[in-house]
């Protein structure tokens, strides 16, 4: 597994967006820096950095996350690594950009909306994706799409084909398999409480939440045979259990209450 070199801000934006509410003492929040490899002192500045940028606030005694960014950015997970669905009907969505010239910073925002939303661009300014995904639960996205774009219902001939052109579902699906094979193995020693694979299991975290953001949840018509996302689902949260309790352990060893 390739690696990513860990900036403390990463570390600690990681670190918080893991827990429901992001919000964690700063003992916990400075312990795990340092056993990624980040200074104390780094990531104490790096907290402040966050404070005075209104990513994160100050509470009593720790931080907690206030970004609207980084908010998005955890309800987008959070209904990644469900993979919650709705019944489908078949039909599809169809977002098609509305006016003429755009500014770059809002055709940005909605190209980040649409991902968010799973949309798969067909060309530029057209946007579809099956209706089996709830709305409500990423408004912001939901209300970009709708400020820049007129939504239509339709149904089409050849929905798997229109599937595979809109996602690269074999690659999306190879790499699933992997990092299921790179849970198992990093896994094995958290299972055991050894602390030694924290550091390479954050790593792997980070990695395996960043690929089922990219899953672009179909229904099971669409998708290919053996689809691996709920086995990747379900390796992921066996293993963040080992994780947390591992991570949980060395925490109280390496930093006890006061």
């Amino acid at each position: 597994m390739t690696s990513r070199r860990l900036t403390a801000r990463s570390v600690l934006v990681s670190t918080l967006l893991g827990v429901s509410p992001p919000e964690l003492p700063t003992r916990s929040l400075i312990g795990t820096a340092e056993l990624l490899g980040v200074a104390a002192g780094t990531a104490r500045v790096a907290l402040s950095r966050m404070v005075a940028a209104g990513e994160a606030e100050a509470t009593d005694g720790g931080y907690r996350l206030t970004s609207p960014t980084l908010l998005a950015r955890q309800a987008r997970q959070s209904l990644s690594r469900s993979g919650a669905t709705a019944a489908w009907d078949g039909t599809w969505r169809t977002a098609v950009v509305t006016g003429e010239a755009r500014p770059a910073a809002h055709r940005a925002d909605l190209r980040a909306a649409m991902h968010a939303l799973r949309y798969g661009e067909l060309r530029e300014g057209v946007w579809l994706r099956p209706t089996n995904l709830p709305g409500g639960a990423l408004l912001d996205a939901e209300r970009t799409a709708a400020d820049q774009c007129v939504v239509l219902t339709s149904t089409v001939d050849d929905p798997v084909a229109l599937a595979r052109s809109l996602w690269d579902l074999d690659a999306w699906a190879t790499r699933a398999r992997s990092l299921v094979e790179d849970l198992e193995r990093v896994g094995r020693p958290l299972r055991d409480g050894d602390p030694s694979a924290l550091a390479e299991g954050f790593v792997l975290s980070a990695s395996v939440l960043r690929h089922v953001q990219a899953d672009p949840l179909l229904p099971r018509q669409l998708l290919p045979p053996d689809w691996p996302g709920t086995d990747l689902r379900r390796a992921y949260d066996r293993y963040d259990a080992d994780f947390r309790s591992t991570l949980a352990a060395w925490q109280r060893a390496h930093h006890p209450r006061r």
